[in-house]
């Protein structure tokens, strides 16, 4: 079984809906954990590479995060993810105040308040399960470039996954494509429906 499901079959990342609504509940955050909430959700960080982005690594020309990838041994290995205008915008205003100070981080919180600000946000959209957590977005935001036609090379670079096959269990998920070709099927079974 692969890594966006679970031992007993469970899905391990979030639906385009859950998605959507769990950034429709961030959005009613403060600035300062709405923006964490959207960064995760947009960029398909890690919860603790979020967490340890600074002012410097916003690059605004380029409308990108510059991304420490902490899964690699070496401490000098970054990744360029491209983010939204409206959510570079939002972060900027949010990091504005202490602009002077680019080493700075841009939430300088634990880990443990990083996975709660995400769970608490889960509560508020409805979402339940294994998948409601920082990894079930990194799980969701795979699926979506996946499902949305971005290639498979550019999806492995955003993530940071050294082999193209960790990147490839992406297109395992079920997506309204897949289940439009079962409809095929079904609709020639139809003088089988009760």
């Amino acid at each position: 079984m692969s890594m966006i499901y679970g031992n007993k079959g469970q899905r391990k990342y979030l639906t385009p809906s859950e998605r959507d609504r769990f950034c429709r509940a961030a959005l009613k955050l403060p600035l300062d954990e709405q923006t964490f909430c959207l960064t995760i959700a947009f960029s398909g960080c890690r919860l603790s590479e979020a967490l340890r982005l600074t002012g410097g690594q916003i690059d605004g020309e380029e409308r990108a995060f510059v991304i420490r990838t902490l899964k690699k041994r070496r401490n000098d290995v970054y990744r360029v993810i491209p983010i939204p205008v409206w959510l570079l915008e939002r972060v900027q205003l949010h990091y504005q105040p202490t602009i002077a100070y680019p080493e700075r981080q841009l939430w300088p919180w634990s880990r443990t308040k990083g996975w709660m600000v995400i769970k608490r946000v889960m509560a508020d959209a409805g979402i339940t399960g294994d998948h409601a957590c920082p990894k079930g977005l990194r799980h969701a935001f795979g699926i979506a470039a996946i499902q949305k036609g971005i290639p498979l090379n550019l999806i492995q670079k955003w993530l940071g996954h050294s082999k193209i096959e960790t990147t490839a269990i992406y297109a395992n998920a079920m997506g309204a494509e897949e289940r439009q070709i079962a409809q095929k099927m079904w609709t020639s079974l139809t003088s089988l429906k009760p």
